[in-house]
């Protein structure tokens, strides 16, 4: 048997294969000590300003609510909280290495720079 299609993951209460836990790991570790990949915030979350943000990327960076709805693959590649009476999502894209197109191997740190955005839900 070959290894699962992104299309074919199990259900997020069961199992995951090993490219997965090793995005999600990944993943956790750039959301979390904001290394691993480039951290992009939007115009509209910069304009808050520095206490805002520094607010902002704690809450960013303690995010731990995982279930089927934001995280249906167990990549830990999404994520939506409030934060001063607004609702902020941040998500992870994966490209290459030269920041041109999708990387082919997200499980690969050799073969892919993690791009985490943080935005005002209202700019999804």
């Amino acid at each position: 048997m070959g290894p699962l299609k992104a299309a074919s993951l199990p259900e997020f209460n069961m199992p995951h294969n090993e490219k997965t836990l090793r995005i999600r790991a990944l993943n956790d570790a750039l959301r979390t000590t904001l290394k691993g990949g480039r951290i992009m915030l939007t115009a509209r979350v910069s304009a808050l300003g520095p206490p805002h943000v520094t607010g902002l990327i704690n809450a960013l960076r303690q995010f731990d609510r995982f279930d089927e709805g934001n995280d249906p693959y167990g990549e830990h590649d999404f994520g939506a909280f409030d934060h001063e009476g607004q609702k902020f999502f941040w998500k992870i894209d994966y490209y290459d290495r030269s920041l041109n197109a999708h990387s082919d191997d997200p499980s690969d740190p050799d073969k892919t720079v993690r791009v985490l955005t943080l935005m005002r839900a209202d700019e999804y």
